[in-house]
């Protein structure tokens, strides 16, 4: 167990500056990693929404691949909203062709599962680790996990509408995500939760 934790916000694309604001209100300290030397100053990392296939070509352009693959193996934790959910992936189940992952959650997702950015929407979710009071969460354009596997375990999962019962937040040891973006709701205990999970593993 740490004090302050270092957080770093992988910082190729997305909400990297929501995501530092929140973290450092749920008392992590953040910081933006963009090269692999970076990584060994962090004791965890949260990878952004923004687009899937365009962070998977930028992480690969900046040399960040294998070490982030590296890392999340060792057991860095890692929190991953909407794309980064697709990033921590093991499979993908529409995948482009020369689309890959960094791995690390027993899951299959299924990219864009709720339609185009028109269709964006918002609900109220039970999530039993986070307390009794529901949590806001903003879905844009945003992935479901379409199976899973035994290793990871189900946070939260669509509870109205036609897409009732899908599944919308993961978590599997250390590594955690979310389809939906909690750093524009102002609700902090998503972020607070992974700030445990950090100071837990460190």
């Amino acid at each position: 167990m740490i004090g302050i934790p270092t957080i770093g916000v992988l910082a190729v694309q997305g909400d990297v500056r929501e995501h530092r604001h929140v973290l450092e209100a749920a008392g992590a300290r953040t910081t933006a990693v963009r090269r692999p030397s970076e990584l060994e100053q962090i004791d965890g990392l949260v990878i952004p929404g923004g687009e899937s296939t365009t962070m998977d070509k930028l992480v690969r352009a900046f040399d960040l691949q294998e070490p982030l693959r590296s890392r999340i193996a060792g057991g860095l934790p890692v929190y991953g909203s909407c794309a980064g959910m697709i990033m921590l992936a093991d499979r993908i189940a529409d995948a482009r062709p020369d689309q890959q992952t960094l791995g690390g959650l027993d899951i299959t997702v299924r990219r864009n599962a709720f339609g185009r950015q028109v269709d964006s929407f918002e609900e109220d979710l039970h999530i039993r680790e986070l307390g009794p009071e529901p949590v806001r969460a903003v879905f844009i354009r945003a992935p479901w996990v379409e199976e899973i596997g035994p290793a990871a375990q189900v946070l939260a999962r669509v509870e109205e509408g036609p897409a009732a019962g899908r599944i919308v937040a993961v978590v599997q040891g250390a590594v955690m995500a979310t389809s939906f973006h909690p750093e524009v709701t102002g609700d902090h205990r998503v972020h607070a939760y992974f700030v445990a999970i950090v100071k837990d593993r460190a």
